[in-house]
């Protein structure tokens, strides 16, 4: 039998709201994207101040992580000059994310759906999007 996990709206509204809280404790307005485990966008959030370019690069993000089934961050490295991947960051139009801020949102050890978030610097996206697994894990598990 086959069996598809997927993320549902309520799913990515926890995602976001996670997310929102740990922005809003660092103080850091950002763009927030969910996306179903294909990289379809289900949801997204410009908070307000958050900036106008981050707008596409956290839906980019997420659709990464999630198609990728890894972060963005892990890109990184791989894709400097001299390195096995070099060049990758101009793959897929462009889209290939290659910096942190993107995360695969993993149930039972499979990709459900991704989250993205733009906005800071690479480390600050990225522990917000952390927050907003955590956020969401915490909800599944209660």
């Amino acid at each position: 039998m086959l069996t598809i996990n997927r993320l549902s709206i309520e799913d990515a509204r926890v995602l976001i709201e996670g997310a929102r809280a740990k922005a809003h404790e660092i103080g850091v307005p950002m763009c927030i994207a969910i996306t179903d485990e294909s990289g379809q966008l289900m949801a997204f959030e410009r908070m307000d101040g958050g900036k106008i370019t981050s707008t596409i690069i956290a839906q980019d993000k997420a659709y990464i992580a999630a198609g990728a089934k890894r972060t963005t961050e892990s890109y990184g490295a791989a894709s400097q000059p001299g390195s096995p991947a070099f060049g990758i960051n101009s793959a897929i139009g462009g889209r290939l994310m290659v910096v942190g801020g993107g995360l695969p949102v993993i149930i039972g050890g499979e990709v459900v759906g991704a989250i993205g978030l733009s906005s800071g610097t690479p480390a600050q996206d990225t522990q917000c999007a952390q927050a907003g697994i955590e956020h969401f894990i915490s909800s599944v598990s209660s």
